[in-house]
């Protein structure tokens, strides 16, 4: 790819970065890290249900090179190639929609990276300054470096044409980024507004135990989910709660979760069988059994504490919408905007938890300061 192509396609990350930017410059809030923290969560939540999009309708290889889209920095500039290639294989990997697709995905990855710098930037030069917590550059050095090990996985998602082990790493990863983006922002928001002396320890460690718990589990469930969507598997079993028929239907895990291998074939390099689809598909739909479990017993105890109960409302109704989401695709034979939102949903568990781990570990400190 050309150096002028590279300038053009970095310019359009800090276009795409300038306008959160100038907002929180702007705005009246005095703390205005702390509102660039969460600027950067909000964008980085649309990020993952647009990734979500660009995933659900066969968009990953729009442009089938990267950083830019046939070697240019947008798809204006590659119309010609992108028009034959579209004319050879209207329903192919390749058309005008889809490049457009990718590489707005791709541009407001980029506008991401470029406001994660701008947090380290302010961090690192606020810390030298004040030697404030606030500004303590760990997290957003760690935002750094996860930002550029997700963008190579980026890269990777194309360069090695949807590799399903591939995709799903990348979506934890972003994920991971989310979770983290959360993380610092509950720090800012616990150095503005400490909560008071309250709760009994020995219940607070019990909700810190579940807290952990969920978030093990709901990580779990997201690497299945994205197991199931980069695989193709989300109509392997197109009944509820039945499949095929039957509880425990005729399943291949051997080929089914065998990580490394092509998009759609074996280890060995034949056609991944049905039944593979069938065990990708069927284990996602139980494993969800334990994550109603273990979060709805998280939620019944954190609703007895005030500082957690209004989290805890919000990660019961999320995760409501998620098991009705997660049915409906099945049941309306996925249509895109519930699939959509089922991904959504996925992201605001993993936000919400966050937050409550965040809570509960701060509220323990709280009360051992006295």
């Amino acid at each position: 790819m050309q150096a002028s192509s590279l300038i053009q396609l970095a310019l359009m990350g800090v276009l795409v970065a300038i306008l959160p930017l100038s907002m929180v410059w702007m705005s009246s809030d005095p703390n205005k890290f702390r509102k660039l923290v969460w600027v950067a969560v909000f964008l980085t939540f649309d990020l993952i249900v647009f990734g979500g999009f660009t995933r659900l309708t066969d968009s990953g290889l729009g442009c089938p090179d990267w950083p830019g889209c046939y070697g240019m920095a947008n798809p204006f500039l590659a119309h010609e190639q992108i028009s034959a290639a579209e004319a050879a294989m209207p329903t192919g990997p390749v058309t005008v929609v889809k490049a457009w697709i990718e590489m707005i995905h791709r541009y407001l990855a980029m506008g991401i990276g470029v406001i994660i710098m701008a947090l380290l930037i302010t961090a690192t030069v606020q810390w030298r300054k004040t030697k404030m917590q606030a500004f303590k550059p760990g997290i957003p050095l760690a935002l750094f470096i996860f930002v550029c090990i997700q963008g190579a996985f980026g890269a990777w998602t194309v360069t090695l044409k949807l590799q399903p082990v591939i995709v799903t790493i990348h979506l934890l990863l972003g994920m991971g980024l989310l979770a983290l983006l959360t993380w610092l922002g509950g720090r800012e928001d616990y150095l503005m507004h400490k909560p008071p002396r309250a709760g009994d320890d020995a219940a607070l460690r019990n909700i810190r135990t579940l807290a952990l718990l969920a978030a093990v589990v709901i990580t779990v469930q997201i690497a299945l989910g994205g197991w199931v969507s980069t695989n193709y598997a989300t109509l392997a079993c197109d009944e509820f709660p039945l499949c095929d028929g039957r509880v425990v239907p005729d399943m291949d895990f051997e080929h089914g979760f065998h990580l490394w291998r092509e998009l759609g074939k074996t280890a060995a390099g034949h056609y991944l069988p049905f039944s593979a689809l069938v065990a990708i598909h069927w284990v996602h739909r139980n494993f969800a059994i334990l994550v109603v479990a273990v979060v709805g017993l998280l939620v019944w105890r954190a609703l007895r504490h005030a500082y957690l109960a209004k989290h805890a409302k919000w990660l019961a109704g999320v995760l409501v919408v998620q098991l009705l989401t997660g049915v409906a695709t099945v049941y309306f034979d996925f249509p895109l905007a519930i699939a959509v939102m089922h991904n959504a949903g996925a992201a605001l568990l993993v936000l919400l938890v966050t937050m409550l781990n965040y809570r509960v570990r701060q509220q323990l400190e709280v009360n051992r300061a006295g």
